[in-house]
This record gives structure tokens, C-alpha cells and sequence, in this order.
């Protein structure tokens, strides 16, 4: 007879599968199961301290494997050992976390950790206390990482004003090769070519003005007695001062008026003197064309000019 069910289930599988022989005349084989004590665990309790635990479980005698409790006999089962251990309360000790990031890439950086004084008051419960507290050297929280050289990179001056003054045009600047402490200048081919920064952007300062008349001054009269003309220049230019053709012709200034010069009153007193110099001819076209009021035909013709 088998001390359990569980026992005879697992006799005969072992008999199906040919590890143990049930035939006739053959007395059957009981395999031996037993309670044994399991290796020592320990277990934190409130304020550190620590219980010291084995537990006893149920084997095979034949291989030793660890089989399910209901297998032995449970009044065979002897009480679990415990024992209290660890009776002091744990001292403080330092908790070091992981070191956090360098700060430069290159040239030299800091990286930094936390480091406390921390002692342990249960299974997953800790204090943090004073540095005083822990007896041992504190680890360090801040050191220097990353002290390789950098290498070259672009440095970017100040734009320069968008030219021209008005409409679409462009700003400029100069792009440098430089090292990291910007105390030496690179050859550009030192620099990576597709991070360098743009020398040159689209930019406008608004519509430019449209052309317009520009006049120069009155130039002198051309007769220096009586009515003449007189002229100036006039043109059409660019905000720039270029010369245009897009000035609208139904604002142009005149560039030219008539003038007038003020003639010498002085009476003659002989009309003897008065005379054409040797009769000219044209003195009659002078008169017809009204020239008189230019002193040289005024004096030539100055007896047809008389009066006039």
C-alpha cells in the first residue's frame, strides 16, 4: 500500500514510462519521499534587522529533486528553523548613483552623481542622514569628463546691411574656420562643408521710389537788354542717380523760360551819334525779328533799334 495518493499516481508513471516494473512476480517499488530542510534564506524586517529562515521541503530519495509537499507524509514534517540575526541596527553606509551626463562634448566638461548617507530601516525602506554619519571616505560627485580637443568649427560674423537701400537684394557676412576657444583661424577645408552657416540671405528694405524730374539751376539770360531766354537742365534719374526713361512726360519742368535784362536808360543826346554802323543791311531784320534787345544788334543798328 502506497502512504499516498500522490505517491501511487507517481509510481505509475514511472512504471508506464519503464523506470520502475509492476509485472507479476515482482513486488512493486515504492519510491521514498521525505521532508528535508532547504537552504538558509534571510529576511529584513523594520529597522534592519534580520530573521534567518530554513524551510523544509520534500524530496525524492532517489534522484533528491524537490517534489510537491503532498507527495510526504505530513506528519513527517518538521517545523521551519528561524533565528533571529543581525540583532543591530545596519550602519549608515553611502548610496552612489549613476554619474549623469558630460556637460561638453569636448574641451573638457563636468559630470556629477548623487552621493548620500543613507542606512537601510527595512526590507525596502532607507533614511537619509548627515554626511557625518558615514564613517567611510565620501565618493566624489563631480568630476572632469570629455577633456579631448575639440575640433575646428564655423564661426558666423554679424550680417551686413541689406544692399540696396530699397526692393529685393542681399545680406552678407564672413564665415570662419576657428578652433574652439576662437583664438586660431582654420583653413575652411578644416570644417566640414555641409554644416557651414549661409554667407549670404535674400532681404528687402521696402518698394524703392520711382523715378523722378530733376532740374538744375536757370542758366543767364540771353540778351542783356530786354526779353531773352534763359535754360537749365533737366532729367530723369533713379533713386540711385541713374539715368531713366520711366519719368511720366506730363510732369516734366520747362527747360527753358523767358527773361528779361534790365537795359541802360541813358538818354542820347546828339542823335548824330545814333547810327547804323555802316548802314547795314540786316539792321531792318534786326528791327523785324525784335533783336533790338541784344546789346551788340542794339548798338550795330542803333539808329533802326532807336525808340524800340
Amino acid at each position: 500500500m502506497f502512504p499516498s495518493l500522490a505517491l501511487a499516481v507517481e509510481t505509475m508513471k514511472l512504471a508506464l514510462r519503464g523506470i520502475i516494473c509492476l509485472g507479476q512476480n515482482v513486488l512493486p517499488l515504492v519510491l521514498e519521499m521525505n521532508y528535508v530542510f532547504g537552504p538558509i534564506k534571510y529576511t529584513c524586517l523594520h529597522q534592519g534587522k534580520c530573521v534567518q529562515k530554513q524551510e523544509v521541503v520534500c524530496k525524492r530519495l532517489d534522484d533528491n529533486s524537490v517534489v510537491q509537499n503532498n507527495y510526504c507524509d505530513p506528519d513527517s514534517k518538521p517545523p521551519e528553523n528561524q533565528r533571529a540575526c543581525n540583532t543591530e541596527p545596519c550602519p549608515p553606509e553611502w548610496f552612489i548613483g549613476d554619474w549623469s551626463e558630460c556637460s561638453k562634448t569636448c574641451d573638457g566638461g563636468m559630470r556629477s552623481r548623487t552621493v548620500l548617507c543613507i542606512r537601510k530601516i527595512g526590507p525596502s525602506e532607507e533614511e537619509t542622514l548627515d554626511n557625518t554619519n558615514c564613517l567611510t571616505h565620501r565618493p566624489i560627485e563631480k568630476e572632469p569628463c570629455n577633456n579631448q580637443s575639440c575640433p575646428p568649427q564655423w564661426v558666423a560674423l554679424d550680417w551686413s546691411e541689406c544692399t540696396p537701400k530699397c526692393g529685393p537684394g542681399f545680406k552678407h557676412r564672413i564665415v570662419l574656420c576657428k578652433s574652439s576657444d576662437l583664438l586660431k583661424t582654420f583653413p575652411a577645408a578644416q570644417c566640414q562643408e555641409e554644416s557651414k552657416p549661409p554667407v549670404r540671405i535674400r532681404c528687402s528694405l521696402g518698394r524703392c521710389p520711382p523715378p523722378r524730374w530733376v532740374t538744375g539751376d536757370w542758366g543767364q539770360c540771353s540778351a542783356q537788354c530786354g526779353l531773352g531766354q534763359q535754360m537749365r537742365t533737366v532729367q530723369c534719374l533713379s533713386y540711385t542717380g541713374q539715368a531713366s526713361s520711366e519719368c511720366p512726360e506730363t510732369l516734366r519742368p520747362p527747360s527753358m523760360q523767358q527773361c528779361e535784362s534790365k537795359c541802360d536808360s541813358t538818354p542820347i543826346s546828339n542823335t548824330e551819334e545814333c547810327k547804323d554802323v555802316n548802314k547795314v543791311a540786316y539792321c531792318p531784320l534786326v528791327l523785324k525779328f525784335k533783336f533790338c534787345s541784344r546789346a551788340y544788334f542794339r548798338q550795330m543798328c542803333c539808329k533802326t533799334c532807336q525808340g524800340h
